[in-house]
């Protein structure tokens, strides 16, 4: 009861607070002069907001700008000794790979899955559709713990002759085979691709629906124009359905890219990211709390927001040409 009552005092501070602020901001500003009030009061209403995104946003990005060219304790500075030393390192460059395969697969199943669902979900009756779809968009309501959780009993290996909780060694045994450690394969070709899996699953549904609603919004004059000329289903659906969707598959494919380039949850969570299946948000986890070298987590975080840079450009850029389009 406590956490409650502290809770909505706290909501209520904080949004009492913002009115409070704005309504002073607003007053002071109403008793400039006539030219001047109107070029004040956009920065009074603007202001606070860009104010609490420098001091949580920027200022950090500065900070660890800084501390990537300082040693472990940031003490003092090694120039790019961090850099230097994580690039140089085959575990590391094992860990991008790792990560660059995460970006490639990922958001290209996703994209596709979602894109047949939806296509395969619309042919249904109102009421299968509806009920479908629930279906299929459920993993999405699941956070990345409890899907890497619920997987990691799929993919649960027991010694041979014990009996089998995961589904996928039970199926195995069941045909009269060994067990497989699916998650700790020597070879660690198929044990991050498993964990992709996950991703899968949890992000197929946020991109049927997007892509069902945009298939739905196409115009039927065009589908029909394309089959009086004598077009198949599969040439209309790829000449004429998804040049009229494009813009939503790219919206979907970008959302789910910079998810994917901040994964960490599902391999920290299945792996620790052993067995060749580490990323770069494991790694970063690890090197500031279990090996506590700030240098290196810092040096690590402004490689993955170098990466991230020219996604959001061609994000921003993406949406202003649709805003102009439209």
């Amino acid at each position: 009861m406590i956490k409650i009552i502290n809770a909505l005092l706290a909501v209520v501070a904080g949004v009492g607070g913002a009115m409070v602020l704005y309504f002073v901001l607003n007053y002071a500003a109403e008793r400039l002069p006539g030219r001047w009030e109107h070029r004040v009061k956009p920065y009074v209403f603007v202001g606070p907001a860009v104010l609490l995104i420098g001091l949580f946003l920027l200022y950090p990005a500065i900070r660890t700008l800084i501390f990537s060219f300082a040693n472990r304790q940031s003490t003092e500075f090694v120039g790019f000794e961090n850099y230097t030393d994580l690039l140089g390192s085959s575990a590391f460059r094992t860990t991008l790979l790792n990560t660059l395969l995460w970006i490639i697969i990922v958001p290209a199943f996703v994209v596709v899955l979602g894109l047949v669902v939806a296509v395969l979900a619309d042919r249904l009756g109102e009421r299968s559709e509806k009920a479908a779809k629930s279906i299929i968009f459920l993993p999405m309501a699941i956070s990345l713990v409890g899907a890497a959780t619920i997987w990691s009993f799929v993919y649960n290996s027991r010694p041979a002759g014990s009996t089998q909780i995961g589904l996928l060694n039970a199926i195995v045994v069941a045909l009269g085979f060994d067990p497989i450690a699916w998650l700790q394969i020597d070879d660690g070709k198929l044990n991050s691709l498993l964990l992709m899996i996950i991703m899968i699953w949890t992000q197929a549904g946020f991109a049927m629906v997007l892509l069902s609603a945009a298939i739905k919004s196409v115009p039927e004059e065009t589908l029909e124009a394309a089959r009086i000329d004598g077009a198949t289903e599969v040439q209309t659906f790829f000449r004429i359905v998804v040049p009229q969707i494009w813009a939503t598959v790219i919206t979907v494919f970008i959302t789910v890219l910079i998810g994917v380039m901040k994964v960490f949850d599902i391999i920290y969570v299945a792996t620790n990211g052993n067995f060749n299946t580490n990323v770069i948000g494991v790694e970063f986890f690890n090197q500031i709390f279990t090996n506590r070298n700030n240098g290196y987590a810092s040096a690590i975080v402004i490689m993955l927001m170098i990466a991230i840079i020219p996604v959001m450009v061609y994000q921003v850029r993406h949406f202003k040409k649709q805003e102009a389009n439209a």
